[in-house]
């Protein structure tokens, strides 16, 4: 796939910016660098003396990050601060900062964009989306692991009803998952129009529905899959435990799920206090870690979601870690 084939707006561009409160001098590392378009806006706010780390766990989208990044290097010229682009998840952040000799205590700015991109849903062959029929593969690092093939045609009933369940706030998940298995005794699944197929029709149509029957069941596979929740998790313990004092951890989120942990998280840290709202006065001393800079988090203007539909559901969420705050080694791992 070429690099200047992967196409992917990048939401929320300028609230990230300036939610990250980029300096020209600074260390940013952006998890989840997709087609370069966040990158490539911190890659400009930055001067030479900064420094800019992109990842992604998609190999194309590693190709697209980096040949972006060069075209704003060969805009900048010498302004323009050195940057590099890894294949990695975002639970091997730490490794790919310390492999570079860093320390936890030295970022200014962590990003993570959970959304998945436009590309990869409008390329058939990644198997992401019904709307182009594919194989049903949905593996963000199609290098690694088993595909969603092989989940709908393997798994027991009970824990294919759970996972859509769970993963998807699919309401007929048994239904669903009842004629995957009745379908799969006959043939196997394969490709991404037998599975909305098979979908569509267990539940039905959705009276006034905005969205195909079988978004829910795509979704719940391919974060399962992607194990996109266990990442998430180790993202929000690693961001935090790298930044410097006023660095800034943000991360977009494009679904309930992820947002509710996302803000949880961020709650319990901003609070400090883990006592039982029952004791009159605080016992547990704890510390507030981070300040939040919007409680409800910051959304898509009118404008942005007509020019893409796609940033409807986006929600932006900004932690910054507190001068004041407790010291916390980075996790083993991490160092």
């Amino acid at each position: 796939m070429e690099a200047h084939s992967f196409h992917h707006v990048p939401v929320l561009l300028e609230e990230c910016i300036e939610a990250l409160a980029v300096e020209g001098a600074g260390l940013y590392v952006d998890v989840t660098a997709g087609g370069g378009g966040h990158s490539g806006a911190v890659l400009r706010a930055l001067g030479p003396e900064g420094r800019l780390l992109s990842m992604d766990r998609d190999l194309s989208a590693v190709a697209a990050a980096r040949a972006r990044l060069q075209k704003v290097q060969a805009d900048m010229g010498s302004a323009c601060a050195p940057f590099e682009v890894v294949h990695a998840t975002m639970s091997e952040l730490g490794e790919v900062l310390s492999s570079r000799g860093l320390v936890p205590g030295c970022v200014d700015g962590v990003l993570a964009d959970l959304g998945v991109s436009s590309h990869q849903l409008s390329t058939a062959s990644r198997g992401f989306s019904f709307a182009n029929d594919g194989p049903l593969d949905m593996r963000m690092d199609p290098s690694q692991g088993v595909s969603a093939a092989d989940l709908v045609n393997t798994l027991p009933e009970g824990q294919l009803a759970d996972l859509i369940y769970r993963f998807g706030d699919e309401p007929k998940s048994r239904r669903i998952a009842a004629a995957i298995v009745r379908r799969r005794a006959e043939t196997a699944l394969v490709r991404t129009e037998d599975l909305a197929a098979v979908v569509s029709r267990a539940v039905g149509g959705r009276r006034g529905a905005k969205t195909h029957p079988a978004t829910r069941t795509f979704q719940a596979l391919r974060i399962y899959l992607n194990d996109e929740q266990g990442e998430l998790r180790a993202l929000l313990d690693l961001g935090l435990s790298w930044l410097k004092p006023g660095g800034r951890l943000a991360v977009i989120t494009f679904h309930s799920g992820e947002d509710r942990a996302v803000k949880q998280h961020f709650a319990a840290l901003a609070k400090g206090c883990t006592c039982p709202p029952s004791l009159p006065v605080c016992v547990c001393g704890g510390r507030p870690r981070v300040a939040l800079a919007r409680r409800r988090g910051i959304t898509p203007g009118a404008d942005e979601v007509r020019a893409n539909p796609r940033a409807r559901s986006s929600r932006l969420r900004v932690a910054e870690l507190l001068a004041t705050a407790p010291v916390q080694e980075a996790p083993p791992h991490a160092r």
